[in-house]
Protein backbone atom coordinates (compact mmCIF):
# COMPACT_ATOMS: atom_id res chain seq x y z
CA UNK A 1 0.00 0.00 0.00
CA UNK A 2 1.01 3.63 -0.51
CA UNK A 3 2.38 6.06 2.09
CA UNK A 4 1.14 9.55 1.27
CA UNK A 5 2.28 12.75 2.95
CA UNK A 6 -0.49 15.35 2.68
CA UNK A 7 -0.14 19.09 3.28
CA UNK A 8 -3.60 20.67 3.38
CA UNK A 9 -6.38 22.10 5.52
CA UNK A 10 -7.88 20.28 8.52
CA UNK A 11 -11.31 20.63 10.13
CA UNK A 12 -12.51 19.30 13.48
CA UNK A 13 -16.01 18.56 12.13
CA UNK A 14 -16.84 17.35 8.63
CA UNK A 15 -14.83 15.96 5.75
CA UNK A 16 -12.85 18.47 3.71
CA UNK A 17 -9.13 18.83 3.05
CA UNK A 18 -7.09 16.50 5.23
CA UNK A 19 -10.25 15.50 7.07
CA UNK A 20 -11.55 14.00 3.82
CA UNK A 21 -8.34 12.74 2.25
CA UNK A 22 -6.85 11.03 5.31
CA UNK A 23 -9.83 8.83 6.31
CA UNK A 24 -10.57 7.95 2.69
CA UNK A 25 -7.03 6.68 2.18
CA UNK A 26 -6.93 4.90 5.52
CA UNK A 27 -10.19 3.10 4.77
CA UNK A 28 -8.47 1.75 1.64
CA UNK A 29 -5.50 0.56 3.68
CA UNK A 30 -3.00 3.32 2.91
CA UNK A 31 -0.67 5.07 5.36
CA UNK A 32 -1.02 8.84 5.73
CA UNK A 33 1.29 11.43 7.25
CA UNK A 34 -0.73 14.63 7.66
CA UNK A 35 0.52 18.21 7.97
CA UNK A 36 -2.31 20.75 8.54
CA UNK A 37 -1.92 24.18 6.92
CA UNK A 38 -5.01 25.50 8.73
CA UNK A 39 -6.96 24.10 11.66
CA UNK A 40 -10.63 25.08 11.68
CA UNK A 41 -13.75 23.99 13.50
CA UNK A 42 -15.44 23.27 10.15
CA UNK A 43 -15.62 24.42 6.53
CA UNK A 44 -16.07 28.18 6.18
CA UNK A 45 -19.31 27.73 4.24
CA UNK A 46 -21.10 27.09 7.57
CA UNK A 47 -22.51 30.08 9.50
CA UNK A 48 -19.98 29.78 12.30
CA UNK A 49 -16.31 28.91 11.96
CA UNK A 50 -13.28 29.26 14.24
CA UNK A 51 -9.60 28.54 13.82
CA UNK A 52 -6.60 29.85 11.94
CA UNK A 53 -3.58 29.01 9.84
CA UNK A 54 -0.85 26.87 11.36
CA UNK A 55 2.36 28.95 11.53
CA UNK A 56 4.99 27.88 9.03
CA UNK A 57 7.54 27.70 11.85
CA UNK A 58 5.41 25.05 13.56
CA UNK A 59 5.00 23.10 10.33
CA UNK A 60 8.75 23.24 9.71
CA UNK A 61 9.39 21.84 13.19
CA UNK A 62 6.85 19.07 12.60
CA UNK A 63 8.47 18.18 9.27
CA UNK A 64 11.91 18.11 10.90
CA UNK A 65 10.66 15.75 13.62
CA UNK A 66 8.97 13.47 11.10
CA UNK A 67 12.20 13.34 9.10
CA UNK A 68 14.34 12.73 12.20
CA UNK A 69 12.13 9.80 13.17
CA UNK A 70 12.76 8.23 9.76
CA UNK A 71 9.16 8.49 8.59
CA UNK A 72 9.88 10.42 5.39
CA UNK A 73 11.94 7.58 4.00
CA UNK A 74 8.92 5.44 3.11
CA UNK A 75 6.78 8.20 1.58
CA UNK A 76 5.65 7.17 -1.91
CA UNK A 77 3.66 10.30 -2.78
CA UNK A 78 3.28 13.93 -1.71
CA UNK A 79 -0.12 15.60 -2.02
CA UNK A 80 -0.25 19.38 -1.71
CA UNK A 81 -3.69 20.90 -1.16
CA UNK A 82 -4.95 24.13 0.43
CA UNK A 83 -2.29 26.73 1.28
CA UNK A 84 -3.35 29.90 3.13
CA UNK A 85 -0.38 32.18 2.35
CA UNK A 86 2.63 32.55 0.04
CA UNK A 87 4.83 31.48 2.98
CA UNK A 88 2.88 28.20 3.12
CA UNK A 89 3.49 27.80 -0.61
CA UNK A 90 7.22 28.18 0.01
CA UNK A 91 6.98 25.60 2.80
CA UNK A 92 5.20 23.21 0.41
CA UNK A 93 8.22 23.46 -1.88
CA UNK A 94 10.42 22.51 1.10
CA UNK A 95 8.23 19.47 1.76
CA UNK A 96 8.67 18.37 -1.84
CA UNK A 97 12.44 18.87 -1.63
CA UNK A 98 12.60 16.79 1.58
CA UNK A 99 10.72 13.86 0.06
CA UNK A 100 12.43 10.77 -1.34
CA UNK A 101 13.46 11.16 -4.98
CA UNK A 102 11.01 8.46 -6.06
CA UNK A 103 8.00 10.09 -4.38
CA UNK A 104 5.24 11.07 -6.78
CA UNK A 105 4.35 14.77 -6.51
CA UNK A 106 0.63 15.59 -6.80
CA UNK A 107 -0.52 19.20 -6.63
CA UNK A 108 -4.19 19.98 -6.08
CA UNK A 109 -4.17 23.74 -6.73
CA UNK A 110 -6.96 24.81 -4.38
CA UNK A 111 -7.46 28.34 -5.69
CA UNK A 112 -11.11 28.83 -6.68
CA UNK A 113 -14.06 27.46 -8.60
CA UNK A 114 -16.99 28.38 -10.81
CA UNK A 115 -18.96 30.58 -10.50
CA UNK A 116 -17.29 32.57 -7.73
CA UNK A 117 -13.72 32.62 -9.04
CA UNK A 118 -10.70 32.87 -6.77
CA UNK A 119 -11.24 32.23 -3.07
CA UNK A 120 -7.59 32.76 -2.13
CA UNK A 121 -5.51 35.88 -2.62
CA UNK A 122 -3.93 36.42 -6.02
CA UNK A 123 -0.53 36.42 -4.32
CA UNK A 124 -1.16 32.81 -3.24
CA UNK A 125 -2.29 31.84 -6.73
CA UNK A 126 0.78 33.43 -8.31
CA UNK A 127 3.06 31.68 -5.83
CA UNK A 128 1.43 28.29 -6.54
CA UNK A 129 1.78 28.87 -10.27
CA UNK A 130 5.43 29.91 -10.07
CA UNK A 131 6.72 27.64 -7.29
CA UNK A 132 4.65 24.44 -7.22
CA UNK A 133 3.19 23.83 -10.67
CA UNK A 134 6.66 23.28 -12.25
CA UNK A 135 7.43 20.67 -9.54
CA UNK A 136 4.26 18.63 -10.11
CA UNK A 137 4.16 15.26 -11.78
CA UNK A 138 0.37 15.21 -11.50
CA UNK A 139 -2.08 18.11 -11.23
CA UNK A 140 -5.77 17.98 -10.29
CA UNK A 141 -7.23 21.43 -11.05
CA UNK A 142 -10.89 22.10 -11.66
CA UNK A 143 -11.93 23.89 -14.85
CA UNK A 144 -11.64 27.35 -13.31
CA UNK A 145 -8.20 26.63 -11.82
CA UNK A 146 -6.92 25.27 -15.13
CA UNK A 147 -7.95 28.48 -16.92
CA UNK A 148 -6.53 30.71 -14.18
CA UNK A 149 -3.20 28.92 -13.96
CA UNK A 150 -2.62 28.88 -17.70
CA UNK A 151 -4.21 32.20 -18.60
CA UNK A 152 -6.05 30.36 -21.37
CA UNK A 153 -9.75 29.68 -21.97
CA UNK A 154 -11.11 26.31 -20.86
CA UNK A 155 -14.77 26.69 -21.74
CA UNK A 156 -14.97 23.51 -23.84
CA UNK A 157 -13.05 20.25 -24.06
CA UNK A 158 -10.85 21.28 -26.96
CA UNK A 159 -9.81 24.51 -25.23
CA UNK A 160 -9.28 22.65 -21.94
CA UNK A 161 -6.95 20.17 -23.64
CA UNK A 162 -4.93 22.99 -25.23
CA UNK A 163 -4.63 24.74 -21.86
CA UNK A 164 -3.62 21.56 -20.02
CA UNK A 165 -0.99 20.72 -22.62
CA UNK A 166 0.89 23.90 -21.68
CA UNK A 167 1.42 22.36 -18.24
CA UNK A 168 3.25 19.32 -19.64
CA UNK A 169 5.09 17.14 -18.75
CA UNK A 170 2.75 16.84 -15.78
CA UNK A 171 -0.32 14.61 -16.11
CA UNK A 172 -3.44 16.76 -15.70
CA UNK A 173 -6.74 15.46 -14.31
CA UNK A 174 -9.25 18.28 -14.81
CA UNK A 175 -12.16 17.83 -12.42
CA UNK A 176 -15.60 19.17 -13.39
CA UNK A 177 -14.55 19.75 -17.03
CA UNK A 178 -16.96 21.37 -19.52
CA UNK A 179 -19.21 18.44 -20.45
CA UNK A 180 -22.80 18.05 -21.61
CA UNK A 181 -25.57 19.29 -19.33
CA UNK A 182 -26.19 16.82 -16.54
CA UNK A 183 -22.70 15.32 -16.80
CA UNK A 184 -19.53 15.81 -14.81
CA UNK A 185 -16.32 13.81 -14.45
CA UNK A 186 -12.62 14.08 -15.19
CA UNK A 187 -10.67 15.06 -18.30
CA UNK A 188 -7.18 13.53 -18.32
CA UNK A 189 -4.32 14.88 -20.42
CA UNK A 190 -1.01 13.05 -20.20
CA UNK A 191 0.89 10.55 -22.28
CA UNK A 192 -1.31 9.44 -25.16
CA UNK A 193 -4.72 10.69 -26.21
CA UNK A 194 -6.89 12.73 -23.84
CA UNK A 195 -9.57 10.74 -22.05
CA UNK A 196 -12.83 11.66 -20.35
CA UNK A 197 -14.57 9.74 -17.57
CA UNK A 198 -18.16 10.86 -17.01
CA UNK A 199 -20.88 10.38 -14.44
CA UNK A 200 -24.19 12.18 -13.84
CA UNK A 201 -24.23 15.37 -11.80
CA UNK A 202 -25.89 15.28 -8.39
CA UNK A 203 -27.43 18.10 -6.38
CA UNK A 204 -26.88 18.76 -2.68
CA UNK A 205 -23.42 17.19 -2.50
CA UNK A 206 -21.33 17.88 0.63
CA UNK A 207 -17.94 19.59 0.35
CA UNK A 208 -14.79 17.49 0.03
CA UNK A 209 -15.27 15.39 -3.09
CA UNK A 210 -12.31 17.01 -4.85
CA UNK A 211 -10.10 16.32 -1.84
CA UNK A 212 -11.03 12.64 -1.93
CA UNK A 213 -10.39 12.41 -5.68
CA UNK A 214 -6.91 13.98 -5.41
CA UNK A 215 -6.05 11.67 -2.52
CA UNK A 216 -7.04 8.59 -4.51
CA UNK A 217 -4.92 9.80 -7.43
CA UNK A 218 -1.97 10.34 -5.05
CA UNK A 219 -2.42 6.75 -3.88
CA UNK A 220 -1.83 5.60 -7.45
CA UNK A 221 -5.37 4.96 -8.63
CA UNK A 222 -6.26 5.46 -12.28
CA UNK A 223 -8.83 8.24 -12.84
CA UNK A 224 -11.61 5.80 -13.76
CA UNK A 225 -10.99 3.80 -10.59
CA UNK A 226 -10.88 6.91 -8.41
CA UNK A 227 -14.02 8.29 -10.02
CA UNK A 228 -15.83 5.00 -9.49
CA UNK A 229 -15.14 5.22 -5.76
CA UNK A 230 -16.13 8.88 -5.74
CA UNK A 231 -19.39 8.35 -7.62
CA UNK A 232 -20.46 5.71 -5.10
CA UNK A 233 -19.47 7.99 -2.21
CA UNK A 234 -21.42 10.88 -3.76
CA UNK A 235 -24.56 8.74 -4.11
CA UNK A 236 -24.30 7.69 -0.47
CA UNK A 237 -23.73 11.29 0.67
CA UNK A 238 -26.39 13.13 -1.36
CA UNK A 239 -28.45 15.40 0.84
CA UNK A 240 -26.23 14.95 3.90
CA UNK A 241 -24.29 17.67 5.70
CA UNK A 242 -20.97 15.87 5.27
CA UNK A 243 -19.52 13.06 3.15
CA UNK A 244 -20.56 9.62 4.40
CA UNK A 245 -16.97 8.40 4.28
CA UNK A 246 -17.11 5.97 7.18
CA UNK A 247 -20.73 4.84 7.25
CA UNK A 248 -20.82 4.07 3.50
CA UNK A 249 -17.30 2.61 3.33
CA UNK A 250 -18.52 -0.96 2.64
CA UNK A 251 -20.05 0.27 -0.63
CA UNK A 252 -17.80 3.06 -1.93
CA UNK A 253 -14.51 1.28 -1.19
CA UNK A 254 -15.69 -1.68 -3.32
CA UNK A 255 -17.13 0.36 -6.20
CA UNK A 256 -16.24 -0.59 -9.77
CA UNK A 257 -14.21 1.74 -12.02
CA UNK A 258 -15.93 4.05 -14.49
CA UNK A 259 -14.91 3.45 -18.11
CA UNK A 260 -13.57 6.22 -20.31
CA UNK A 261 -15.94 7.82 -22.83
CA UNK A 262 -15.12 7.04 -26.46
CA UNK A 263 -15.09 8.89 -28.78
CA UNK A 264 -14.67 12.22 -27.06
CA UNK A 265 -16.82 14.90 -28.65
CA UNK A 266 -15.13 18.26 -29.11
CA UNK A 267 -11.52 17.08 -29.16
Amino acid sequence: MAHILILSSWVAHGHVGLSAAQPALQLLGHQVTALPTVMLSNHKAWPHCAGDAVPVADLSAMLAAIKANGWLETVTAILIGYLPSPDHVAFAAQVISAAPDAAHIVIDPVLGDDPGGLYVGEDIGRAVRATLIPRAQTLTPNRFELAWLTGMPANDLRASVRAAQTLAPATIHVTSPPLDTGQTGVLTIGNGEPTVHCHPTHANIPKGTGDVFSALIAAGQAPGTALGHLEALIKASTGLQHLALVESAPSWTMAKPISAKEPIDGI
